[in-house]
């Protein structure tokens, strides 16, 4: 996968490359294709800020993360991202309006309406 990374404060060296690129990669064991990811790297005063983008089919990821540490930052957002796809695949076995136990509930309702 090619993974875009921008940032116009420091430099990506190889390192930050790969430790980028291995958070994307456990994302990929998810068995959802990422679509164009981009991570766009800045710094402000002490504290280094990471935003990534990537889509998905029917959807689009987005996460931002912010630290003084730069591979704790990359961790951060790493850890976002998997729990945005987590739930983007959960998403069809919620189903919480067609509960079973709603339906169960409600005819017992009606019943003691009549009773009264």
């Amino acid at each position: 996968m090619k993974i875009e990374i921008t940032s116009k404060i420091i430099e990506i060296t190889p390192a930050i490359r790969e430790r980028i690129e291995s958070r994307f990669n456990k994302l990929e064991r998810l068995q959802v294709p990422l679509i164009t990811p981009h991570v766009i790297v800045s710094k402000e005063r002490l504290m280094f800020n990471i935003e990534a983008t990537a889509g998905i089919p029917n959807g689009k990821l987005f996460a931002q993360a912010e630290h003084e540490d730069l591979y704790a930052a990359i961790n951060d957002l790493g850890q976002k991202l998997e729990r945005q796809l987590n739930r983007h695949t959960e998403k069809p076995l919620a189903r919480r309006a067609q509960s079973p136990l709603r339906e169960q509930a409600e005819p017992q309702e009606a019943d003691a309406e009549v009773d009264a």
